[in-house]
């Protein structure tokens, strides 16, 4: 406990500078700004001479309202007055919203024009949120920079910000010798409002001063908001608003050409390929409240690949989503249950890579699809003027074969996933002054079993509800959820659930489950329950506990990492947001967790402490150590007995200048430390970003690790009816770098690549053999092969455990080093608004290298010398707007 001890003297010490620091040296003297709602007032100028978006705020129908400004300082310095002023005007007509913006700034020069994508939200901007529901949960959001690129944002959960929304909106911007300005055009068939006839809606405006990198709102916010749409002022003067049915419908060609390196003998490698398809994208306004969004035979060729990643302990790597349909109004179909990747909805496993193979003793060659086909899908989302959120997503992918080359010449097809349904019912109810809601979720999968996917499960179902209340002004809040889930099969595909390694009933040390092989369908629990202060004053804490039952499984349609755990945990933080003489923001807490498992083992308790500084000349610093004095693992001997580690220790700095410089870097470094040098990792990280010109930038991401350990998994094996968990040392490397450039000719055309190469060595030595699993010392833990029980032959490791000159055993050499190569250009042209064409170039390499070379030399033979695969794709759409 010597790491304790200091570490929270240190911390205290912390506390009390920050907190004495906290109170004085302020450069300005914060006025007495009222937080009470501001108000503004517009008018319909419909029958007016109609408003020219062209960034000169000179149109006739401007004069119908007056100049709203008086913005306020948020942050660093809040509730002070701001650099420059802004002032904002709003009105509409029968079809359009209109906005204008005028930014004060005395030396024009100083403006920030950076470029950027949609969402980029580069240099100096300025943004209108609008809640049109007026129901303190959800607005919508538009940014307007300098230099005219757009950002988007549908915000939800009174704070939730999610750029994938894409509407169809205007605007254009003007530098002046006053400042610069903007002028927008909101289509009103993009917002979701009532039909009443005089309407209040919820707004904010932000403004960013880039050279201060300061925020100043219109509607002032206190530094520690409990959310940020209930802090909105009011909009009136709305009256006699038609809600218009959006109706949108969006077709697109793709035509795709593939070159790699010919593979002698296999007709299905024989160096090019190429493809020419067609889909349609719809959205259609159902009402005002609420939208159908449709897809046919989508194409997501230009979304960026998944960087490179190795998993040694056996559980799925979580990938984000990032296809367009389904990332868009994501947040309506979002159901954690027990933490961020733990989700009822995986939208991934729609369009997943089949599950079977169709691999065999006599099989010669195999041209396996990559991804299942998505034969359709449709979204129904929206929120009514009432307060309920609905969301339903229906989805049917096709039945995928191999086709198939047998050693004989004879050429077959092997159903690798069958025809499969996938249907998501999400729906939440505001109440009690939108202060609490309540909701639930159902998802189900359908699949067509035949021929030998009997593995797979033929239907799987999954549901929950969930809450939460917040009280005195949301300063405070109570959560929950509770789910469950039903799957069923074959007996065979319901004994592989119980097998696998989110379930492991086979443990051999498990007194609570156990593999039963006549079982055909499953049935489990899962939910979590918190309490907290989320905002107000300096201080935020919360306590709660979650549980999963060993038989929860929902990775169907869903996302589970483990189940059979019950975990408890709480967390204090304190918050510096008053600027001092040397930081503008500060954040420091504790957090601590313990976890047991359904047998009631106790199996982790976690101490940890985080914390971040922005310094007044903008660098930062991020900061932690934890203290980890008790580890068991149920899943780390892959079905054998708990498991336990070594003590932990492990701290992390991270620290970077300002991001706002042409130049800018980061420097970070882990260490993870176990006794009795049981394992370490270590990681380095170096991050740089370059921007010579307003319209290019440049980007790269270094990072290297080590995470050497004398017991990693590496078989299971019999002697004398006694299973052997046959552990090694590994000396395991990863070195990755990721490369970006994003050159902006105007913000409706740009040019964007990503590269990674992506190296992965894994290097075992010093068989041994657990022991006993759960024994405090690393030497009672396992046993060591002597030189005399292990010899080397034929790339394996033959063990004669009991020196009888006769092999117990044998080992494949689990030595192996993975080599990837990923990269992407794409050059996007949005020519219309709403309607884009796209030029992509992927390149990719693939390979296993010699895990006894250095990084240069796996960099030279595996990637440079290798042919890579180039696809080059061309795609275009347009948006008829009816």
């Amino acid at each position: 406990m010597n790491f304790i001890k200091p570490g929270f003297f240190i911390l205290l010490l912390t506390f009390s500078y920050l907190n004495v620091n906290a109170q004085g040296n302020s450069e300005k003297t914060a006025p007495n700004f009222s937080l009470a709602k501001r108000t503004y007032t517009t008018t319909s100028v419909s029958g007016k001479e109609p408003i020219q978006i062209d960034g000169i705020i000179d149109d006739t129908a401007w004069d119908a309202v007056e100049w709203t400004s008086d913005y306020v300082e948020w942050e660093p310095d809040n509730s002070t007055p701001p650099t420059y002023q802004t002032k904002m005007k709003i009105v509409y007509d029968d079809n359009n919203l209109y906005a204008a913006f005028r930014c004060y700034e005395p030396n024009p020069e100083m403006i920030v024009q950076r470029m950027g994508r949609r969402d980029d939200f580069p240099g100096d901007w300025v943004e209108l949120n609008i809640d049109s529901y007026n129901d303190d949960r959800t607005a919508f959001s538009f940014t307007m920079s300098a230099s005219g690129v757009k950002g988007d944002e549908f915000v939800s959960n009174n704070g939730n910000f999610d750029p994938s929304w894409n509407p169809i909106w205007y605007l254009k911007t003007n530098i002046d010798d006053e400042g610069w300005t903007a002028e927008i055009k909101i289509p009103l068939s993009q917002l979701r409002f009532s039909a009443e006839g005089d309407q209040v809606w919820g707004i904010q405006s932000t403004r960013r001063y880039f050279n201060n990198e300061e925020r100043s709102t219109w509607q002032p916010v206190p530094a520690n908001p409990a959310g940020w749409v209930s802090s909105f002022g009011e909009l009136r003067g709305l009256k006699n608003l038609k809600p218009q049915k959006q109706l949108e419908i969006q077709p697109y060609s793709v035509g795709k050409y593939s070159s790699y390196e010919a593979e002698s003998g296999n007709p299905f490698r024989d160096g090019r390929d190429g493809d020419l398809t067609a889909g349609l994208d719809a959205k259609i306004g159902v009402t005002n409240d609420l939208t159908v969004d449709l897809t046919i035979n989508p194409d997501f060729g230009q979304v960026e690949a998944d960087p490179g990643a190795v998993s040694l302990d056996g559980f799925e790597i979580f990938f984000e989503e990032r296809r367009p349909f389904f990332v868009e109004n994501k947040s309506v179909f979002d159901y954690s249950f027990a933490n961020t990747q733990d989700n009822l909805f995986f939208s991934r496993r729609i369009g997943r890579t089949p599950q079977g193979s169709a691999v065999g003793p006599n099989t010669a060659y195999v041209d396996q699809p990559n991804n299942t086909t998505i034969l359709g899908a449709a979204k129904f989302s929206g929120k009514t003027q009432n307060g309920w959120t609905i969301g339903v997503l229906e989805s049917v992918t096709g039945r995928e074969f191999a086709e198939v080359v047998n050693d004989d010449g004879s050429e077959t097809e092997k159903l690798v996933e069958p025809l499969t349904n996938y249907f998501v019912g999400r729906i939440q109810k505001d109440f009690n002054d939108r202060n609490s809601y309540i909701g639930g979720m159902f998802t189900s999968t359908h699949r067509n079993i035949e021929d030998d996917l009997s593995f797979l499960h033929t239907q799987a179902y999954s549901g929950g509800m969930d809450f939460k209340h917040n009280w005195k002004d949301r300063k405070y809040y109570v959560e929950g959820n509770a789910v469950m889930s039903h799957v069923r099969g074959s007996a065979e595909a319901i004994q592989n659930t119980q097998n696998s390694i989110t379930h492991l009933f086979q443990r051999v040390d498990a007194g609570h489950v156990y593999v039963d092989p006549t079982r055909t369908s499953l049935t489990g629990t899962g939910g979590r329950i918190e309490i907290g202060k989320g905002g107000g004053g300096n201080w935020r804490y919360s306590a709660g506990g979650k549980w999963l039952s060993p038989e929860l499984e929902t990775n169907d349609i869903g996302f589970l990492r483990q189940a059979d755990d019950i975990r408890q945990y709480a967390e204090v933080r304190r918050l510096f947001n008053k600027p001092t003489s040397w930081f503008r923001r500060a954040t420091i807490g504790l957090e601590q967790m313990t976890s047991f498992d359904f047998d009631g083992n106790y199996n982790r308790v976690q101490y940890e402490t985080k914390g971040f500084i922005n310094y007044k000349n903008n660098w930062w610093s991020e900061f932690g150590a934890a203290h980890k004095p008790r580890i068991f693992i149920n899943s780390f001997l892959r079905g054998g007995p708990r498991w336990r580690f070594n003590e932990e220790n492990y701290f992390y700095v991270f620290s970077g200048t300002d991001r706002r410089k042409k130049m800018s870097f980061d420097l970070g470094y882990v260490n993870s430390q176990a006794t009795q040098d049981a394992f370490s990792f270590k990681r380095y990280v170096f991050r740089t970003r370059y921007q010579p010109l307003n319209a290019l930038s440049l980007s790269l991401n270094l990072e290297y690790e080590q995470n050497p350990n004398k017991t990693q998994y590496v078989a299971q094996r019999s002697f004398n009816n006694t299973e052997r968990y046959i552990l090694g040392e590994i000396d395991q490397e990863t070195l990755s770098a990721t490369f970006r450039l994003n050159y902006n000719i105007n913000p409706n055309l740009t040019i964007q690549y990503y590269g990674q190469p992506f190296i992965f060595k894994a290097d075992y030595s010093n068989l041994n053999y657990v022991v006993d699993a759960t024994a405090e010392d690393l030497n009672k833990r396992v046993s060591w092969y002597d030189e005399d029980q292990v010899s080397f032959e034929n790339d394996a490791y033959l063990i004669d455990e009991n020196r009888d000159n006769v092999t117990d055993y044998s080992i494949n050499n689990p030595d192996f080093a993975f080599v990837q190569f990923r990269s992407n250009l794409v050059a996007r042209w949005e020519y219309i608004p709403g309607s884009e064409i796209y030029l992509v170039w992927s390149q990719g390499v693939n390979g296993l290298g010699d895990v006894n070379n250095g990084f240069s030399a796996i960099v030279d033979n595996q990637l440079l010398r290798q042919k890579p695969q180039n696809t080059f794709l061309i795609k275009a759409t347009y948006r008829f707007i009816l």
